[in-house]
């Protein structure tokens, strides 16, 4: 999908607005060489005006050499002679004026029919993965830790992350990041057999730091209009735009997180070190099994992992009979961070309890070496099985 670059945030949105569905911001440079590495299938490169110009142009030639099927389109406020001349020595597709949204997108389109013509329509083909970050009890900081992962898993722009909040009922993944969405999960409501990226990117609000979110409805009393099968067609359609989509559910085992657990290649399981957690967790373990979901693919994150409470990580092992992946220590910084609106990942960064997310999310986006007894690793990549399906 088209990527455009600007470190002005209010540009990025205009200039993605003459973009297609799917389309994706970052503010720098520096953050390209991560997306490419991510999207070997990338065919529009996009530099806004507040771009340096001699950097543009660098960025120009090191594609033109390295990356030749890639477009690039120079979007400026001043267009003259000179600068066409270096644009078209440095190996810029277009050049277009930045508040000309209707030129942008006609440059868009051109790159898109190149690409087609050089790779064919199979090339567009996208299949993201579904993480879903679950407990059965609430107050564990499920929200917290799923939102941190979502801004770990985009790293700054270099993947494409969606965070569902489908706590439908109380969800506050929106306040977290303190957004204010104008459409929710809510308006896509009928739309279980024709909802398509160009209906579900209206519903989307973006975050500055490159992730977006599907929120929650405003009112409780909604959740009984969200049917199971629109929570599975969000899902998939959310899959063909985005890397990777992660999902903050309900402490339940409602119809709607069992809807995405059916849709999840990943499942994060967070716990804390109390027995009637533990007792909850494991329960939902024994659930998971029977229901055959994401064997293989769990991992147990421990929130206010702290020894002083009696219990340790090799209790919990013993106690869920699985091997802990992450541990996050109590820490007043994170409700700190949380309270502020600015996630601990991204407002202390170098913070041990970031260090342990971003590791997670490390672990979720490559591949490292399978467990005794797991299932092989192109499991994970494969299109996940349709256990079952609730209906009405």
């Amino acid at each position: 999908m088209p990527v455009v670059i600007d470190p002005d945030p209010a540009t990025v949105a205009g200039l993605l607005d003459a973009m297609p569905d799917g389309a994706h911001g970052i503010d720098s440079t520096e953050r390209l060489t991560a997306w490419l590495g991510e999207h070997t299938d990338e065919y529009l490169v996009v530099l806004g005006p507040h771009l340096d110009l001699d950097a543009a142009l660098a960025t120009c030639e090191s594609l033109r050499t390295g990356r030749p099927t890639i477009s690039v389109v120079l979007a400026r406020d001043l267009i003259d002679a000179g600068l066409l001349t270096r644009a078209i020595k440095a190996g810029a597709r277009d050049v277009v004026p930045d508040d000309d949204l209707e030129a942008v997108a006609a440059a868009a389109n051109r790159a898109h029919q190149l690409h087609v013509a050089l790779r064919g329509p199979v090339g567009l083909a996208h299949r993201g993965k579904v993480i879903t970050v679950f407990s059965p009890k609430g107050g564990v900081g499920k929200t917290t830790m799923a939102v941190n992962l979502a801004l770990s898993l985009a790293d700054r722009g270099a993947r494409r992350v969606c965070l569902v909040d489908l706590d439908l009922a109380f969800g506050d993944v929106a306040i977290t990041l303190q957004l204010f969405p104008s459409h929710t999960i809510e308006h896509a409501v009928g739309a279980e057999d024709t909802l398509d990226p160009s209906m579900v990117g209206p519903l989307l609000t973006r975050h500055q730091d490159s992730v977006m979110v599907l929120a929650a409805p405003n009112q409780p009393d909604v959740r009984e209009r969200i049917t199971p099968g629109l929570v599975a067609r969000v899902l998939a359609t959310l899959r063909e735009t985005f890397d990777w989509v992660v999902v903050d559910t309900a402490p339940a085992f409602d119809e709607p997180t069992l809807a995405a657990l059916d849709e999840t290649d990943e499942c994060v399981v967070v716990a804390t070190l109390d027995v009637p957690t533990l007792k909850n967790v494991r329960v939902a373990l024994e659930t998971l099994d029977v229901l055959g979901i994401a064997k293989g693919h769990r991992h147990l994150l421990l929130n206010r992992a702290d020894d002083a409470v009696g219990i340790g990580p090799e209790k919990v092992e013993a106690i869920l009979g699985m091997s802990v992946t992450t541990q996050v220590a109590t820490s007043v910084d994170i409700a700190a961070a949380t309270n502020a609106g600015t996630p601990i990942v991204s407002g202390k960064p170098d913070h041990p309890s970031s260090g342990a997310i971003r590791s997670l999310a490390t672990r979720l986006a490559g591949q490292p070496d399978a467990p005794s007894g797991a299932e092989p690793a192109d499991a994970a990549v494969a299109a996940p099985a349709r256990r079952f399906r609730i209906r009405r």
